[in-house]
């Protein structure tokens, strides 16, 4: 079953191409995939027929516990069956409905089969999860097919519509499943089905479950997208809306109907449903003067049945269910490819200007009147036995049982008056409106409409085979051979008496109809119209919530995250209470006096006026947290804490530079207090957060396991920097990608020009300095405010500062250090560098472009990882080698290293992409700004020189 999925993705995939060389005759060729389905299912009918299930499964996600567990029984044998081989008719149907020179043909045909794959797949599934999967993939492809043409507006209302229906209804069918999987441990319907929940939690998963049913079929109250969806090239409704999308929330009640019947909101939501459904809809269709509109209504009506005749629980109307399932999508599907023929011959599907076409088209009006047979239940088609069967089955039941009868009846006179409207309205010769001028269509366009139209006479002829083959589903719900039996003919009985009653019924309905006696009076209420109308307001409504919350202030929209995150979480600690029985609040005095300065500082932080007071105060809550970290014996964290707090103020300080030095006025005084109380609750928030998820912790840390591990697998006794570059590599490698990323941002938006550092090295990308290295200690000064002084002891400390980093580096494995932190090192001293003499000292210290640096930092981790996995280990598999080398004596070593040295150069690049970005180019653009304004001058200065001269000539 998986495979015949796989042949339809494959065939999606091939489709555009196969139509770029051969047109629409490549539709024949797409069609084997759906065919190749329905042989497949019909080679498996014995096995259907004993009882038996086929099952495949096959692992897809395993530590997810997913997998792609396929059944299929006799319902899912019945709509495979459907939607194959309708399937692969309507596609043979289309190479004669479109023009090989349509734009949009190889995308309606990739579309189209991956849509009957993604049906295929939702009828096989078992687990209900992999169900889930393949019902919203029906939802994104009945969207595009609704939509095959998106230059017309239409087209994109009805596939919005469609797809906003339908997915809504399958994410609350989605709670449904997961408090059904969840009880049950499995989310497999074949062991759910033999341990179900009761009492309020079977029935509100049963609701939500039915909620996505509903609105999937079309029925009350979600009845309106399926007219809508009539926007569709007509070969999509007699697929979706005939036997495949729309059947989809038919076969999902079929499917749990045999374990769930019994339950309590089962019965009724389905009865009233599908009754409600089965009138509005019929009346509906006798008011439309459209012959797709009016199969579409039709449509619905003939849906809300069905849901009747699945929902009501017993064996017979399930029996009765199934059959009409199959007799619908034979005769449905034939009608709406009939009325893509009379489109397509007549240039209209307005029946009142379709007038004589039955003697024009005497093939298409016979194909199109047995079918026209089967949905008015005439014998001795599929759907005259489907109804005498559903008639016989109410008749044997309660009351409650004989009330749906009647309200069935009803409908089956509605759709009687339809059907003749129907035929009537497409072929029969009306007074007063001109002869339709058509051609007789071609037979391969109409062959498709002829083999659905014989395959429901064939099954109304020899229906007890078919009672043979659908009976094991009917007898899930009890009662064996004792129940009913299909046949065309059980001799006068009460329920072909009320069938030829609901026949008269309807013919005359239709007769008061058509000679104006009676007008179908439009309901007082439109579904269409109330989703627009919601719509509406929920656009209304999210233009008045944008416009009060998206302000454009930044400190408005953190607010309200922060606030949300104070009363929500904070608002769970509060009511839950699970605070832990014993409270450590240090281990240290220390610890209390650090912490107290931390938050002295923040507080400061929040009333300071200057801003570089206030980015010192909130250096300072850093430092202290690093403090803490060495109180608790963290080396590591600590020195990559000071590290990183260093490096932050250091940039703070490029980008104060250009910034006023007082914060603005505003916010006032209570505005700013309100902030400082925001900030206090958050902090006192998250601190209860991470102590009490701290203290709730009940399984062993996984991290227990790591100081062994670092030993013995990482060869190493630094955990932390073990852990980073071996143990879970694989994270440091997803945050080094970030760091780059971060790097290239911040360039962007810095505005860099090529060659605009002021030096002109002779590196590409650098530029070129005055002389090609700076001298020892020669310096770079290049204006009165910069300290000779300061340069010269910055020169004498830089390559020891750069020493003391590369120490770090490759004693990361065993002491305090590692790449970060060696990187962070290195980038002080540039930093120190470019502090002391600008974009000149920074330059000579690092004659290379940023993007080199951190690209080779990316290689060289990256290809650590390739580099195991070409000596036959996984991606970034470290090797520990000891060896002696003489003088040196005993290495140790670890290939880890390797990685560790990719970290390092990334980290450099950053921080010089990041000097010369808020320094050098900044430091640029502040002199081009002054030389700028102070051109005007020197030009005023030379103006009144020349003036001057002037004069003493004259």
């Amino acid at each position: 079953m998986l495979v015949l999925v796989a042949i339809h993705v494959l065939a999606a995939v091939i489709a555009p191409a196969l139509t770029r060389i051969w047109g629409r005759r490549a539709l024949y060729l797409v069609a084997l995939a759906p065919a190749a389905t329905s042989v497949w299912a019909l080679t498996r009918t014995g096995v259907v027929r004993s009882g038996e299930p086929v099952v495949e499964t096959i692992t897809w996600i395993p530590q997810l516990g997913l997998e792609f567990a396929l059944r299929m029984g006799t319902l899912a044998w019945l709509m495979v069956l459907l939607v194959g081989g309708v399937g692969a008719l309507v596609l043979a149907y289309s190479a004669r409905y479109f023009r090989s020179d349509d734009p949009g043909l190889g995308r309606f045909a990739a579309v189209f089969v991956a849509f009957a794959g993604a049906m295929l797949g939702l009828v096989v599934s078992d687990d209900l999860l992999l169900l889930y999967v393949f019902w919203e993939l029906t939802s994104v492809f009945s969207y595009l097919l609704i939509g095959t043409d998106p230059t017309r507006r239409a087209s994109r209302q009805a596939a919005m519509q469609a797809l906003l229906v339908t997915t809504l209804g399958g994410l609350a069918m989605l709670a449904g499943f997961i408090m059904l999987g969840q009880h049950a441990g499995t989310y497999r319907w074949s062991e759910i089905a033999t341990d179900l929940p009761g009492g309020g939690y079977l029935a509100v998963a049963l609701v939500l479950i039915l909620l996505g049913a509903l609105s999937k079929s079309a029925i009350f109250p979600f009845s309106f997208w399926l007219p809508g969806a009539m926007a569709a090239p007509t070969p999509v409704s007699a697929y979706l809306h005939a036997a495949a999308m729309v059947k989809a929330g038919v076969f999902l009640v079929a499917l749990l109907g045999p374990a769930v019947a019994g339950a309590a909101p089962w019965r009724p939501v389905l009865l009233i449903g599908g009754l409600v459904t089965m009138f509005l809809g019929g009346w509906a269709a006798l008011r439309q003067f459209d012959l797709k509109l009016l199969l579409a209504y039709g449509t619905v009506s003939q849906l809300g049945l069905l849901m009747v005749l699945l929902g009501a629980g017993t064996r017979d109307t399930a029996l009765a269910g199934v059959v009409m399932l199959l007799a619908h999508a034979l005769f449905k599907s034939t009608l709406f490819l009939v009325v893509g023929i009379v489109d397509h011959v007549s240039g209209t599907r307005d029946l009142r200007e379709l007038s004589g076409l039955g003697r024009r088209a005497p093939a298409l009006a016979v194909v199109a009147g047995l079918a026209a047979a089967s949905m008015a239940g005439l014998p001795p088609v599929a759907g005259f036995v489907a109804k005498e069967a559903a008639v016989e089955a109410f008749l044997r039941g309660d009351t409650v049982d004989r009330v749906v009868l009647a309200g069935v009846l009803l409908g089956s006179v509605l759709t009687v008056a339809y059907t003749l409207r129907f035929v009537w309205g497409a072929f029969a010769a009306k007074p007063g409106v001109p002869a339709t001028a058509a051609r007789a269509p071609h037979r391969a366009f109409l062959a498709p409409a002829m083999v659905l139209a014989a395959a429901g006479l064939a099954v109304g002829a020899f229906a007890p085979a078919v009672d043979r083959v659908l009976a094991p589903y009917a007898d899930l719900y009890g009662g064996g051979d004792a129940g009913y039996h299909l046949a065309v003919w059980h001799g006068f009985t009460p329920a072909l008496g009320l069938s030829a009653l609901a026949v008269a019924a309807g013919t005359g309905l239709f007769w008061l109809l058509h000679h104006g006696r009676l007008r179908p009076v439009r309901l007082p209420f439109d579904g269409a119209a109330v989703y627009n109308r919601l719509i509406g307001a929920t656009d209304r409504l999210a233009v008045e919530l944008t416009g009060a919350t998206q302000r454009g202030s930044l400190p408005f929209y953190l607010g309200v995250i922060l606030v949300m995150l104070v009363v929500l979480p904070g608002g769970a600690l509060l009511a839950g209470m699970p605070w832990p029985q014993r409270y450590t609040l240090w281990e240290s005095p220390l610890e209390a006096v650090v912490a107290a300065a931390v938050v002295v500082s923040a507080l400061a932080a929040a009333r300071a006026q200057r801003r570089l007071t206030a980015m010192i105060l909130v250096g300072v809550t850093g430092y202290g947290t690093a403090l803490l970290f060495v109180l608790h014996g963290a080396p590591d964290l600590a020195l990559t804490q000071f590290l990183v707090e260093t490096v932050t103020i250091v940039m703070f300080v490029l980008v104060l530079r250009r910034l006023p030095a007082r914060f603005s006025e505003r916010p006032i005084r209570v505005s700013r207090l309100v902030r400082v109380s925001i900030g206090v609750a958050v902090g006192v928030v998250t601190a209860a957060m991470a102590y009490v998820a701290a203290g709730a912790r009940l399984a062993t840390p996984i991290s227990d396991g790591f100081p062994s591990e670092a030993v013995s697998y990482g060869g190493g006794r630094n955990v932390v920097n073990v852990t980073l570059v071996d143990i879970r590599a694989w994270d440091t490698m997803g945050e080094i990608a970030v760091l780059v990323v971060a790097a290239t941002g911040v360039a962007s938006l810095i505005f860099r020009r090529s060659r605009a550092l002021g030096l002109r090295s002779g590196i590409p990308g650098v530029g070129r300095s005055d002389t090609v290295w700076p001298r020892w200690l020669t310096t770079g000064a290049t204006s009165r405010r910069q300290s000779v002084i300061l340069q010269v002891v910055t020169r004498l400390l830089f390559h020891a500062i750069v020493l003391f980093s590369i120490y770090l580096l490759f004693s990361g494995h065993n002491a305090p250090g590692g790449g970060f932190s060696a990187g962070l090192v290195a980038g002080l001293a540039l930093a120190v560098r470019y502090l002391a003499g600008g974009r000149t000292e920074l330059n000579g210290a690092a004659p290379v472009d940023a993007g080199a640096v951190l690209g080779a930092g990316l290689f060289v981790a990256v290809g650590t990882g390739v580099a195991a996995m070409l000596l036959g280990g996984e991606f970034l598999q470290s090797a520990l080698l000891d060896v002696h080398v003489p003088v040196l004596g005993h290495v140790h070593f670890v290939t880890s290293v390797f990685f560790d040295v990719g970290v390092y150069l990334i980290v450099v690049g950053l921080v010089l992409e990041i000097l010369r970005s808020l320094g050098a180019e900044m430091d640029r653009q502040q002199e081009t700004d002054r030389d700028e304004t102070d051109q005007p001058e020197n030009d005023r200065h030379e103006t009144g020189h020349a003036e001057t001269r002037t004069k003493e000539l004259v």
